[in-house]
Formats: C-alpha cells, structure tokens, sequence
C-alpha cells in the first residue's frame, strides 16, 4: 500500500504486514499534532523554525551562519545516502521562557529529535527573557548544529512494529532491539573513556557530523569565540573545539557559578560537559582506537550504515581490520540471544 512521504522519514520501515493499518494509524496519530511535545515545558514559548527565523531577520539580527550551515548540510547528507532533511517546518524552537533565568541552547533539558511525533524541539541559545537572542550568530550556529544533527537522526533507519498498541522500534540505524526490549550492545561503564555502545556511537556520531559543519559555517561567515564565559563554552562546544581541561573545568562548581549568569545556565553548562565526557569524547576516542589512520573513513561509514540500516559495509570495513566477526566482538552483549525471562 501507498505510504504517505509526510507520515514516514525517508528511511523508517514498517516491520511485518499482518497489523500495518493500525501501525500506520497509530503513528499519523502521534504525527499529527507537536502539542505533546510543548506541553512538556510549560514556561516556554515555541514557534515554528521558519517563523522564529522569520521575526529574528525582520528585527535586524543576523541568522547567516544557519543560511550557510544548511548550504553546507545537504550536499554532505545527500553525500551519505539521505536526500530529504528534516523539514523545518517539523522543528519547534523555544524562543522565549517566562522562568526566570531560563539559559536555552543544544543542552537545554528535555528537547531533540522525538523520532515517534517526527518533530525536533530545540530553544535558542542564551537567555530567554525577551524572545530574542543576546548573540544572534552565536544562536544561529547553536541552531545549525541542533538541526544538522538532528536531521542525521531523522535520516537514519527506523524499523517499526507493534506490541500491542505501542508502536516499538526493533531496529535503529546500527542498533537492534528484541521484542521483549533487550538492545543488541549493553551500556558503557560510568567511568568509561572509551564507548562500545551502538547508541553511543550513533550519537556520536551525529554530532561529530553535525559540529564539523557548525565549524565550517563558523569559518565561513566569520563568527569567533565570545569573551563572556558561557557563550565562550558554547561556541567551542558548538564547534567541536572543547579541550580537556574545558570539560575538567565544568566539572568544578564553582567554575559554573562563576562562568553563568543564573542557576539555569549553570545547569547548561553542567549537562554541556557531561554530554562532551559521554558522548563527543568517548566516540572520538572510539575512532582513534579502532579507526586508527583512517578515523574519518570509519566515521563516514558509521552514518552511511545508520542512514541505509544496511550494516555490511561497516561490518566489511572492521572485518578487514580487526579479523572475523569484527562487529560482534566489539558490539554484541551476550545477553542479547540468551533465553526470555518471563517478568
């Protein structure tokens, strides 16, 4: 049956045939309405991507560096095998927040890509007290790397079934899920430098992806490093350029204090060096161990498999360089095929 291209992303899949009226049914239902979405932060005001760009340029502010990031983004994406971003009309930004002190930005709490409603909620950087940002190109880029990174995860293959009346994912670019939850890698341990987790590792991914263009769009239109202390943090995490003794530094409290200008962007910067330790730096250093030289090689085979969910290549590609069944050693928990236990 004909499958509308606004209820499915360019690569999701509907597992079996038996239930695929309700299937579809169950996910229009959730893709109909975003109001699920901005229900969840009652004290901010969100528009529409176009709109907020719309009222931002009306008022003088510069939004160029998002003009040259999205120039930018889709040959690269188109380069990995995903033709069709993520429509911008799909993504909610939080414009302005009536808490007070409210700090928005990529590590805002509870926002990104929701691949169930097929929306993006992001909030634009630094505070949100009038609706407008305090550094308009800064926001821009912020902006940039949230979209591009979620558009990689909107892009990536999504197989969907039922279980019941939930619609549940069995499988996720790189990743599997049994029927009963059991994902195919198991977590890192906390203290962990390194990952060998699939979700890590899309994650990662994305935003390494997302961070190089952000990066390259900084360069392009010019846009350099603040001198206040928490726009100066963002705009290296923005572009991939925090140090080790940046995220040392983020870990330290009083650091944070000093650095932010309310207990919300204090918060900001703590999730901002937490996301850098578990995510950005253990899939760098995931690249460098097994990568070695060819780091960039594996990195772009990584998102090629997410976007297909064709894992061949990639499991060629560690085959060649670590020996048989490369992928599962590194990947596979062995609880993965053990027996189901009933609950």
């Amino acid at each position: 049956m004909g499958v509308s291209p606004r209820l499915l992303t360019p690569n999701e899949h509907l597992a079996g045939t038996a239930d695929v009226g309700q299937l579809l049914a169950r996910l229009a239902e959730l893709r109909a309405t975003p109001a699920s979405l901005t229900e969840q932060h009652p004290t901010v005001t969100f528009r529409l991507l176009p709109q907020a760009l719309q009222r931002w340029e009306s008022a003088g502010l510069d939004m160029g560096p998002l003009r040259y990031g999205l120039a930018i983004l889709r040959p690269r994406c188109a380069a990995l095998g995903l033709s069709r971003l993520l429509p911008l009309e799909r993504v909610l930004v939080g414009v302005q927040s009536s808490a007070a002190g409210a700090f928005g930005g990529f590590h805002h709490p509870n926002q990104g890509y929701r691949h169930l409603q097929m929306y993006a909620v992001i909030t634009a950087l630094g505070p949100m007290a009038v609706g407008q940002p305090e550094h308009p190109d800064l926001a821009a880029l912020d902006l940039l790397r949230a979209y591009a990174h979620d558009c990689l995860h909107y892009g990536s293959y999504r197989s969907y079934q039922l279980r019941d009346d939930e619609v549940i994912r069995s499988q996720y670019g790189l990743n599997f899920r049994r029927h009963d939850g059991r994902t195919y890698s198991a977590p890192d341990l906390e203290d962990s430098l390194t990952t060998r987790n699939l979700g890590i590792v899309m994650e990662g991914a994305c935003d390494r992806e997302a961070r190089t263009i952000a990066r390259a769009a900084a360069r392009q239109h010019g846009v350099t490093e603040p001198v206040d202390a928490v726009h100066r943090y963002a705009f290296r995490d923005i572009t991939g350029r925090l140090t080790m003794a940046d995220t040392d530094a983020l870990a330290r409290d009083e650091i944070r204090a000093a650095a932010a200008p309310s207990t919300a962007a204090e918060a900001f910067l703590k999730s901002m060096g937490g996301f850098e330790r578990a995510i950005d730096a253990r899939y760098e250093r995931f690249l460098a161990e097994v990568g070695r030289d060819e780091a960039e090689d594996l990195h772009t085979t990584v998102l090629t498999s997410m976007i297909t969910g064709v894992l061949t290549p990639l499991c060629v590609w560690l085959r060649q360089r670590r020996g048989p069944k490369a992928f599962e050693a590194l990947f596979l928990t062995p609880t993965y095929f053990g027996p189901v236990h009933p609950a």
